[in-house]
């Protein structure tokens, strides 16, 4: 089964899609924010069109586990996407998710021009692999 993993930002949102058998995280895309109900109709559009069976959404806690402002802005998210898909949505912990893409890039010897960009979908990926990893 395919999993769509939802890095979720202010500006944009990052997507990320396992192979079919649940084991490997690839980056898929980088949608722009432009309204939670919106963007969760985007985000349910590309659940379909790649037969994904399961969406995680990315949310960030606090030093005590507990959803901090970003954490909660997912949260929400994650509801209106349930109301636009039936598949059902998973929040995950994000925690460093997009320091972990900045290290992959330097280690993967990028240029600092090309680290600059948006890390949104590789933030994505190192998410579902967290989720995929514990899950195995």
């Amino acid at each position: 089964m395919r999993i769509l993993a939802v890095d979720t930002g202010a500006k944009r949102l990052g997507l990320a899609l396992s192979d079919p058998t649940g084991v490997l995280a690839r980056p898929l895309m980088v949608l722009p924010h432009i309204s939670r109900v919106i963007d969760a109709g985007a985000v349910a559009e590309q659940a379909a069109a790649h037969e994904a069976g399961l969406i995680i959404i990315g949310q960030s806690l606090d030093e005590n586990g507990q959803p901090n402002i970003e954490g909660r802005r997912a949260a929400r998210f994650a509801a209106a996407l349930r109301m636009q898909t039936d598949l059902p949505v998973v929040l995950w912990d994000e925690a460093f998710t997009t320091e972990d893409a900045r290290a992959s890039r330097l280690l993967a010897g990028a240029s600092r021009s090309s680290r600059s960009g948006h890390l949104d979908d590789v933030a994505a990926a190192i998410l579902l692999q967290s989720y995929l990893d514990a899950n195995s």
